[in-house]
């Protein structure tokens, strides 16, 4: 594939709101051993506004990137909803007046929306939260130029990050006030991003 296009957009979306058939149910099962147990149908939620938007007419990549990132903004007022807006109104940002952009700056893209999604939701690298498995995937996918190759070493990078951090204490949110129970258990953002990741480097 010679870049990231409108067209990778829709394609990404079509395979991650496919994955939500099976992973909304063990998201939410994550989420409720600390949480509301909702976190698979927040995710679900946000995906399926993304598969209702048509991003086809925009008139370049970011803003079929921003019209995105409406869409979460609008399909729910959890957390997760803001933190996917505010990822994406950056990479819109990055790559606005654009018809494509090179698999080898993604790295870089992904690096300013961990930025401004830290900056945004208070979390930090550490805490064992989504932000440790994007950082993971910035990290292993830097200087790489091949969607394949990124495709899988962004699994990679994010399963093991996911296994490294199931024996740690959640250091933000509620799962915070539980530290100790929270050991031992997948932290449900986390997870639903490696899942995802996963899903999309399946078909490369």
């Amino acid at each position: 594939m010679a870049g990231i296009s409108i067209a990778t957009l829709e394609n990404a979306v079509k395979i991650v709101n496919a994955s939500m058939t099976t992973l909304e149910a063990e998201l939410n099962a994550a989420d409720s051993k600390l949480g509301d147990g909702d976190t698979g149908v927040m995710l679900a939620r946000v995906l399926g506004k993304f598969g209702e938007t048509d991003i086809s007419g925009s008139d370049d990549l970011g803003s079929a990137f921003q019209t995105l990132a409406r869409a979460a903004a609008s399909a729910t007022g959890s957390s997760l909803g803001t933190l996917f807006a505010t990822a994406l109104l950056t990479i819109g940002k990055a790559t606005k007046g654009r018809e494509t952009a090179e698999w080898s700056e993604l790295s870089a893209l992904l690096q300013a929306a961990l930025d401004a999604m830290i900056q945004r939701g208070g979390a930090s690298v550490g805490d064992k939260t989504v932000l440790d498995a994007l950082d993971a995937v910035v990290k292993a996918t830097a200087g790489l130029n091949a969607a394949a190759l990124i495709a899988a070493e962004a699994s990679k990078a994010a399963n093991t990050t996911l296994d490294a951090f199931r024996d740690k204490p959640c250091k933000i949110g509620r799962a915070r006030m539980f530290a100790e129970k929270s050991m031992g258990i997948d932290d449900p953002g986390m997870l639903g991003f490696v899942r995802l990741v996963d899903a999309l480097a399946s078909k490369h």
